[in-house]
């Protein structure tokens, strides 16, 4: 796991610069504590900064193939590397390193970009064919390890993180995307490969990018998640439970393939308790685990996590968050997040993964991807809800069935019949590409009351306009439940959950999070699972649970899902109210942000400072609009790097490459 960071000059050389390299890779010291590694001629640069888990001594990067022809920086991992190293031995490859990194590059020298169909791992991966002259950039299946880009000044910026790109030339500008910001006000994220910064692009999950020597760019989506193309399997429940327990004991076992120790998370739920009950049954992987717990019982699980490791004995650690905790955390977490978010969720996983590395951990195993996969949201029981309701208008049962959702919620919108009824009220039909998330976007856009009349009222197309242009084929034929959850995993999972949440909260630390549920055959598979079995009646998640029914206790299988949140506005209003607010939130940063209403942002702050236990619609809009102020603060305002200086007056190994470790001292890759 580590940063990539690189450019490539468009249709013309220009002179090296190991500068420009330091000053893109520096930003990134986190994702890579342990070295930094350069490649440049005249048209192109790469820099790497390792986080060592494959390989200790010998996987430096870049890497280059037998002739030199090829180099490659590459962030991930590939779970699949060993049998695939094999196949190429071989075949007549030579290695010099028993890294995964070095397999990717010669099987890129043998397909091309079909190599990616043979991996199975997550990353983000730059080739440069110094001989072609062109760039190769590929992201992989599910979006888990970020890549981003941006063209400015005859030159092609590439990174893990934006803020490596603003780092490259103080010119590129840094201005916020106003589109995006209306976007992730109604989606929690980016309708399309737009990011919250103009001319910033993220390149899209499962897609690879290239740029000859003329500077033309192609791209190509390589794949894409199969829900309503995936032929429904005939199998029975009890043979889906069978054959998805095995995918995921090999996805696990795969996933705990490095040569440094690896944990898991354990929040209690039912995903994390699958992952860990499967590394104590089935490997002999020492086993563990971290969780948080909270000083708000309203989110906390800590008996839930208690009765999973008394269950499956394993060493335990936990971290308490309370309402300082978070909001003192909170502007470093929006540093690393480089977007808005609409909820404090992230922050606690930002703490837990501080923990992590107090442990000398760099590599956990965690639950993410379940639910969108397997049927586990809440969202997916209000489509079929609303969808029963719609076909059966003189039921009697029409208030019972809404009351039945969200019985965990303080302030559920279901507490009420009528104000259920109108929260879930949108006169979609059950046909709407968008049925499922309606009720959602509705109660989100809300939120935009907040913003600048010039943003919403703009006479171009509506995010949901985006959002249908880029989607509209691909999900018309699809059933209702398999469009929710195609839409729930390709924007919350992988434009929020897995960049916000997952990526960027545990690389803060230097810590690599791995997501058994997230093998792209377990994905397949789930794809194949008939729409009425993922979820049977209002049953989450239940070929899941029928696979695990003997591996976990009793309770775990049957509690309903509560699914992850933490305190929002309480964790910044009351007897320790953060300084920065009054700084983030002051009339001159909200007209110099030039984003949100300011006697609007006022009125809230007002209601929040006389009860900070608020509504949906107050505790998103609160937790967005600040997000949003300190990201511009940060990147647009106040954007520097501090370079330090182990990395000045550097020297260059062979010409080409140059790695410095922890001690210090100059290696050869």
């Amino acid at each position: 796991m580590c940063g990539i960071a690189g450019y490539f000059n468009i249709q013309h050389d220009q002179e090296k610069s190991l500068h420009l390299l330091e000053r893109m890779i520096w930003p990134l010291h986190h994702r890579g504590p342990d070295g930094f590694g350069f490649f440049q001629d005249k048209r192109a640069g790469l820099a790497h900064a390792r986080l060592s888990i494959i390989d200790l001594e010998g996987g430096w990067q870049p890497i280059h193939n037998e002739d030199k022809t090829l180099w490659i920086i590459f962030n991930g991992e590939i779970f699949n590397y060993p049998e695939l190293r094999r196949q190429l031995i071989s075949r007549g490859h030579r290695f010099t390193t028993h890294s995964d990194t070095e397999v990717i590059l010669h099987l890129y020298e043998e397909k091309g970009e079909r190599c990616l169909d043979d991996l199975n791992g997550q990353f983000a991966i730059a080739i440069y064919d110094q001989q072609k002259q062109e760039l190769f950039l590929a992201r992989d299946r599910m979006g888990i390890r970020p890549l981003f880009y941006s063209f400015h000044n005859g030159r092609f910026y590439f990174a893990s993180e934006i803020k490596s790109i603003f780092s490259a030339d103080p010119g590129i500008p840094r201005q916020i995307n106003r589109e995006v910001i209306q976007e992730i006000f109604t989606f929690w994220s980016p309708a399309g490969t737009e990011t919250v910064f103009e001319d910033v692009e993220q390149l899209d999950p499962g897609c690879w990018l290239k740029i000859d020597n003329q500077g033309r760019v192609e791209q190509h989506q390589y794949w894409q998640i199969p829900f309503g193309t995936a032929t429904q399997s005939t199998a029975t429940e009890a043979e889906l439970a069978e054959q998805l327990r095995e995918l995921l004991i090999d996805s696990t076992r795969l996933r705990l393939r490095a040569d440094v120790p690896v944990g898991a998370y354990l929040s209690g739920g039912l995903d994390s308790s699958t992952i860990t009950s499967l590394i104590k049954h089935f490997t002999d992987n020492e086993l563990k685990t971290f969780s948080v717990t909270f000083s708000d019982k309203v989110y906390d699980e800590q008996q839930e996590q208690q009765e999973m490791v008394d269950f499956l004995q394993t060493d335990h650690h936990s971290i308490r968050c309370t309402y300082d905790s978070i909001g003192r955390a909170f502007p470093d977490v929006i540093r690393h997040t480089e977007t808005p978010i609409l909820r404090t969720a992230p922050t606690p996983l930002y703490l837990l993964s501080s923990l992590v590395r107090k442990h000398d951990y760099k590599v956990v195993l965690t639950g993410e991807g379940a639910d969108e996969i397997l049927g586990g949201y809440d969202i997916f029981k209000e489509a079929k809800v609303r969808a029963f309701i719609a076909g059966q208008a003189d039921s009697s049962c029409r208030p019972f069935l809404l009351k039945r959702l969200y019985p965990y919620l303080t302030l559920s919108p279901s507490k009420s019949a009528e104000y259920a009824r109108r929260f879930f009220d949108t006169d979609a039909s059950v046909d709407d590409i968008f049925y499922g998330h309606r009720p959602r976007w509705k109660t989100t856009s809300g939120t935009h009351l907040f913003l600048r009349d010039d943003l919403v009222e703009n006479p171009g197309q509506t995010p949901l306009d985006k959002l249908e242009n880029i989607w509209q084929n691909r999900l018309q034929d699809m059933d209702f439940f398999s469009r929710t959850q195609f839409l729930e995993s390709r924007l919350l999972l992988g434009n929020y959950l897995l960049c916000s949440q997952g990526d960027r909260m545990a690389m803060a630390h230097s810590v690599e999070g791995r997501f058994p549920f997230l093998d792209h055959r377990v994905v397949e598979f789930a794809c194949t699972i008939p729409p009425h079995l993922r979820m049977k009646a209002l049953n989450e998640k239940n070929i899941l649970k029928k696979s695990m029914v003997d591996l976990l206790p009793a309770g775990i299988v049957k509690r309903k899902k509560q699914p992850y949140m933490a305190p929002d506005i309480l964790s910044f209003f009351g007897d320790n109210t953060p300084e920065y607010i009054e700084y983030y939130l002051s009339e001159q940063k909200i007209k110099e942000s030039g984003l949100f209403k300011h006697k609007a942002v006022e009125r809230l702050l007002t209601k929040c400072r006389k009860k900070s236990r608020q509504g949906f619609r107050e505790n998103m809009a609160f937790v967005g609009i600040l997000s949003t102020q300190i990201l511009y603060d940060t990147f647009v305002d106040n954007f520097q790097v501090d370079m330090p200086e182990k990395l000045k007056n550097i020297k260059v190994v062979n010409d080409c490459v140059m790695i410095l470790n922890r001690e210090k001292q100059w290696l050869k890759p």
